[in-house]
């Protein structure tokens, strides 16, 4: 009863209290909260009117309609109100655990870091085909899951931290321990994941080979700008004719920045373009070359936008400092389109592969 009382109001204090000011949020709250009160007192009603050994035929298929869901706070409260739920297996022999597994249920296969020592057993427990619970993190994730991420490069790096975080959790002997079919649980993520790892090596390779047609002009148009200076040259000492002014110095260093930037984001595209491809290279090394050079083309396009900016004004506007505000306005533009058109796939390639895991412990109290 502590325990339920303690979801309670963690679910109220996490739904209510950040967006209490806003009223389509605070509807949504009471639907949440009128829909747990709902399941406990659902819970409570099969307690009292119902003989215990025939309490498995009602908390069965919602438990694991839950974890298909990946509804946690429905899966622990069952759990809490019916320890033995735990046990429980679908029509395919799975538990929740498991089940949590094949459907990708981050939040509810993380009520694990929740259990007591009882979470061993999970750790040798094998299906009826023989599969261990690392052949079912092999298996291809639901179609609903993986179009939950943008790009196939970014869906196998999600399925390969699922793979590497269930291998971390079995025992050592499972990693290499083959099924009734005589596979690995390596194998089987190879054999289920082919067709993914093909479109995710087009899609980087797509990805990568645009950027680098752009990182290329970059590069030519500054290195011609740095050869051609604004203004031209003194023809007696060979000296740029601006070089005593401020903006020329603004275009000298806007314009070194922006072909050494446009350089290296040149490379980590075409090291991608040059890459083999492997599967646990989309775990970590292909993400983070794409990140790198997607970072360096952001800097070496907002150089050279800085730098025609500076060379305008130097050439235009050096009687007329009212010409600083149209350059400004402009040369925002470009940067500020640049940034919407990309942010999204910059930020979801940040946050899977430096952010935080999705997996671990959320809560400190004990499940069972």
């Amino acid at each position: 009863m502590h325990g339920r009382k303690k979801s309670y109001l963690c679910l109220r204090f996490s739904f209510g209290s950040m967006f209490s000011e806003r009223p389509f949020i605070k509807k949504r709250v009471q639907i949440h909260q009128d829909a747990y009160r709902l399941l406990i007192d659902a819970c409570s009603k099969i307690k009292s009117c119902k003989d215990s050994r025939c309490y498995h035929h009602y908390y069965t298929n919602p438990i694991f309609e839950a974890t298909r869901l990946d509804a946690c706070v429905v899966v622990s409260s069952i759990i809490s109100e019916f320890p033995n739920a735990v046990w429980s297996a679908n029509e395919n022999g799975h538990n929740f655990i498991q089940y949590a597994v094949i459907n990708r249920s981050e939040k509810v296969y993380n009520l694990l870091y929740q259990m007591s020592e009882h979470k061993n057993i999970y750790r040798t427990i094998k299906d009826s085909f023989g599969n261990n619970l690392l052949h079912l993190a092999g298996r291809l994730a639901p179609a609903n899951k993986l179009n939950l991420i943008s790009g196939a490069a970014l869906q196998i790096q999600r399925e390969l931290q699922w793979f590497k975080e269930v291998e971390r959790f079995v025992c050592p002997l499972n990693v290499v321990q083959k099924n009734s079919f005589h596979e690995t649980p390596q194998m089987v993520f190879t054999r289920e994941h082919k067709e993914l790892v093909i479109d995710g090596e087009k899609w980087m390779k797509a990805t990568a080979e645009s950027y680098t047609i752009t990182a290329a002009l970059i590069t030519t148009i500054m290195f011609a700008a740095a050869i051609t200076v604004p203004g031209g040259n003194n023809q007696e000492k060979g000296i740029p004719i601006f070089s005593h002014a401020k903006a020329f110095t603004i275009f000298a260093i806007s314009d070194a920045i922006s072909l050494f930037a446009s350089v290296t984001s040149l490379l980590m595209f075409l090291s991608i373009l040059t890459a083999r491809f492997a599967e646990q290279d989309f775990l970590f090394k292909l993400p983070s070359k794409l990140i790198i050079g997607l970072a360096m083309l952001f800097i070496s396009t907002t150089s050279m936008v800085v730098a025609f900016g500076a060379t305008l004004y130097l050439v235009f506007g050096h009687d007329n400092s009212r010409i600083l505000t149209p350059i400004a306005v402009f040369t925002c533009l470009p940067i500020t389109a640049f940034v919407t058109l990309q942010f999204r796939l910059v930020i979801d390639l940040i946050s899977t592969t430096y952010g935080l895991s999705i997996f671990g412990k959320k809560r400190n109290s004990v499940l069972y």
